[in-house]
């Protein structure tokens, strides 16, 4: 069994070829229960010719045979505000592709499928699903539509009209095959594929997805794809290092300050607020050393909690 190459390079590199529908098509068809058939790729809005994304995720947007929208990203960095990003992307996608004077009905549904590379929320699953549905307060029934809404729509239910989502979190999964979608997860978190898997469309993965199959131009892209992954990994952990060992030095000087300072009462006060500044402090130091790295303030402020008024008056200090 051989390493393949990572799905989100497939996505930005291979999978936009219409001879490599098949592929994308399988995924989607096991994760969403039903045949999928890909009608054409869209432009989204994640989609420059670089190495990797400002935000380091990379996305592929396509209309399927029943003229719904499929969005699929894959994201490697923390987001904090990642939930919001995912309802502005949906509620993007239908704005932008409803034409001025058009009923709303004619408003296609859109469903968003995440692979996210980090903790996000909190959850022991490894595949989520969430859509809209309306409850009753009182008599604690689904509302649903009527038949006219349903011959009118092409819907059967309220949900099939709203936005839908999907997040899968590939390191939280324990490689235990259980279904046909497990094998694409284990895909996901290993870069590889079993020849037993029989998974819709994997088996075409593993022979479109192999290193030495692409030709040496796109082996060097792919070589320095991952060198950025690589590079970005290690300046976060060294920047979360640096601070860890700072917030350390700090905390040891507050306490022994408080001490000092504070009468018996006054000691476990002081303690606690200075730790509470060595915190701060700790946010502070990361932010200085993101800068000296050259990230920038949305990354930042996902690293340290900080809001972007605070990471720019940081960053003044180095103008």
């Amino acid at each position: 069994m051989k390493k393949l190459i990572r799905f989100d390079w497939a996505i930005k590199n291979i999978l936009r070829d219409k001879a490599n529908f098949e592929i994308l098509e399988g995924f989607l068809s096991e994760l969403l229960f039903e045949d999928i058939k890909i009608h054409r790729i869209l432009e989204s809005e994640a989609n420059p010719n670089r190495r990797v994304g400002k935000y380091n995720r990379v996305d592929i947007l396509v209309e399927n045979s029943k003229n719904e929208y499929v969005l699929v990203e894959v994201q490697n960095d923390t987001e904090l505000d990642f939930f919001h990003r995912l309802l502005y992307a949906s509620s993007k996608l239908i704005t932008e592709y409803l034409d001025l004077g058009q009923a709303y009905s004619q408003i296609k549904k859109v469903i968003s499928v995440s692979i996210v590379y980090f903790n996000l929320g909190v959850g022991k699953d490894y595949i989520y699903q969430g859509c809209t549905t309306f409850k009753g307060l009182q008599k604690k029934d689904k509302l649903e539509l009527n038949a006219k809404q349903k011959a009118l729509f092409q819907k059967e239910a309220v949900e099939d009209i709203f936005p839908e989502y999907y997040l899968i979190k590939p390191t939280s999964f324990n490689d235990k095959i259980q279904n046909p979608l497990d094998e694409w997860v284990y895909f996901f978190k290993n870069s590889e594929i079993k020849e037993n898997f029989t998974a819709k469309g994997i088996q075409k993965a593993a022979q479109k997805l192999k290193y030495l199959a692409l030709p040496l131009e796109k082996q060097k892209d792919y070589k320095g794809y991952l060198e950025d992954l690589s590079y970005e990994a290690s300046i976060s952990e060294t920047v979360h290092f640096e601070a860890q060992e700072r917030l350390k030095e700090i905390t040891q000087v507050i306490k022994e300050e408080a001490l000092k300072e504070g009468e018996e009462k006054g000691i476990e006060k002081g303690i606690e607020k200075g730790i509470e500044k060595g915190r701060k402090e700790e946010k502070i130091e990361i932010a200085k050393n993101s800068i000296l790295q050259g990230l920038d303030n949305p990354i930042i402020a996902s690293i340290t909690g900080l809001s972007i008024d605070e990471i720019e008056n940081i960053r003044k200090e180095f103008t």
